[in-house]
């Protein structure tokens, strides 16, 4: 099939071995301008450089967009409400950026009249599916350029060999080949000495968490307050979305905590490992769920639990703007209204622990819940009540015998 031309490219520019490699390629091949689109969701020192890198390499021009407080605000935070957690470990760090760069990135293109854009996901990673599945809501008619399913290149260490011939400077070498990616959120490893699922991740490799065999001694506490679903402070100080998700990603990850080496499923089909470091966001979840406890009604919460694992999913494959993900995000919303509280957390080399939580909307009542003489609970009704509901059971019970012969017929 003849590949389609276009006029102008916005390129998610990193400024790491991919993306670097990715702009070079696109000018040689194309022909024509490329813009590099850099998110600033919380990186930190690798934005200065990328700038550089992008016109140097012979971008027509790079965008660097400070998204870290609607990142956190309009994307973290909602995820958080849900509870999500990617087949019980992971906090979709990687997952929730996607969509958020992507909206950027065509809000770009359409300011500078590009009709391409393209992405360094690898043509077996999820990252493809999520940027593309973006791109293709907010505008179907995009051409979609994913150097990794087009070139010849099959291999980082090919994309090194490719970026020392044409005088590309990159960070990573053969050596020391895993691809890192960071966010406000966290910080992912994968690739390289960590395909092996056997193998210790390397001591050095951590940046945002201390080892916890290497944490303080001593433990900290801090109180987390949560109004309608969201964390708006730490012992009382209140901090924007962003912020807060910075201040406790120091504290946290000073006492090592957020540390998570998993084997996950992607969305294409086959096992990978991954090792991230969250510590900030850990804190939230912990926390949150303590909150949820004194002030969620039982059944929205079994309901809400229910629906966690198909939202996680649904972050994870890249389907953030689906209709599907705002009907339960309108749910998960309508009950994140009731959690305002508060959560004290005990830090301990890697550790986060509960050790108090309160709430003026608390459905917590010591009357009830007491193990002292009360006045309020008929400890007698509970006869009752286990009787209506073994009925059911009572009668199975009874078939059953009566099939093997035996008798009894009483239901009082």
């Amino acid at each position: 099939m003849k590949e389609k031309q276009v006029k102008r490219i916005v390129l998610a520019y990193s400024g790491g071995l991919d993306t670097s490699v990715i702009l070079h390629w696109l000018i040689d091949r194309y022909k024509c301008p490329v813009a590099a689109f850099t998110a600033d969701l919380g990186q930190g020192e690798e934005l200065e450089p990328a700038r550089d890198k992008a016109l140097n390499a012979g971008a027509e021009s790079i965008h660097i967009v400070d998204l870290r407080e609607e990142f956190v605000r309009d994307y973290v935070f909602p995820m958080f409400r849900a509870n999500a957690i990617y087949e019980g470990s992971y906090l979709l760090g990687t997952s929730i950026a996607r969509p958020c760069i992507a909206k950027a990135q065509m809000e770009l293109a359409k300011r500078v009249d590009a009709d391409g854009v393209a992405h360094g996901a690898t043509g077996k990673g999820n990252d493809q599916v999520r940027f593309e599945l973006a791109y293709l809501t907010f505008d179907p008619s995009v051409t979609v350029i994913a150097p990794w399913r087009l070139w010849e290149m099959r291999s980082r260490s090919d994309l090194i060999a490719y970026a020392q011939k044409h005088g590309i400077p990159v960070t990573s070498t053969a050596e020391k080949p895993y691809s890192m990616d960071r966010n406000i959120l966290h910080l992912s490893f994968e690739g390289g000495i960590l395909e092996d699922p056997w193998a210790a991740p390397p001591k050095d490799m951590f940046v945002l968490t201390t080892d916890p065999a290497d944490a303080p001694d001593t433990p900290q506490e801090l109180v987390l307050t949560f109004e309608a679903g969201d964390p708006v402070a730490i012992d009382g100080r209140r901090f924007s979305p962003a912020q807060l998700l910075q201040a406790l990603n120091e504290i946290a990850g000073r006492h090592g905590v957020g540390r998570v080496d998993l084997v996950e499923n992607r969305y294409v089909g086959m096992k990978s490992r991954g090792v991230y470091e969250t510590p900030g966001g850990t804190v939230i979840s912990i926390a949150r769920r303590a909150v949820e406890s004194l002030t969620l009604d039982r059944e929205v919460m079994h309901l809400k639990d229910e629906w966690t694992q198909r939202y996680a999913t649904l972050v994870y494959n890249g389907y953030w703007f689906s209709p599907e993900r705002k009907m339960l995000q309108a749910g998960i919303d309508e009950a994140a209204a009731a959690v305002w509280g508060d959560a004290r957390v005990k830090l301990f080399k890697g550790s986060c622990t509960i050790t108090g939580r309160r709430s003026d909307r608390s459905l917590y009542d010591e009357r009830f819940a007491t193990f002292e003489a009360d006045e309020v609970y008929s400890q007698a009704d509970a006869e009752g009540f286990i009787r209506i509901n073994a009925l059911r059971l009572r009668i199975r019970s009874m078939l059953e015998r009566s099939t093997r012969g035996g008798s009894d017929c009483s239901c009082s």
